[in-house]
């Protein structure tokens, strides 16, 4: 894991992180999911997720940014967060 290029993969799907917003999905397919860490808390020398915006959107660059999102919540924690978005994301992308 030292290529300063390779893309951290989870589930099948590319995950990539820019300051506190995590995008899950390829921007190549119909949909992709945006993570927005709301808040954090302090857990040792690590700040820890605590309120998680999910949003399932279109990848569509002709669509406007509210018209983009087709799903949205706001979650406990970081995995659940992220799980409730896996499930979004694999059922948008099997129901073409």
């Amino acid at each position: 894991m030292s290529d300063k290029n390779e893309v951290l993969m989870y589930k099948g799907h590319p995950l990539m992180r820019k300051d506190n917003l995590v995008y899950y999905g390829s921007m190549a397919d119909k949909y992709i999911v945006m993570l927005q860490i709301l808040e954090t808390k302090k857990v040792g020398d690590l700040d820890s997720a605590t309120r998680v915006s999910v949003q399932l959107q279109l990848t569509d660059p002709a669509a406007k940014s509210k018209d983009r999102i087709v799903k949205e919540s706001e979650k406990d924690g970081f995995y659940t967060a992220l799980d409730v978005g896996c499930v979004w994301l694999e059922r948008a992308l099997k129901a073409k």
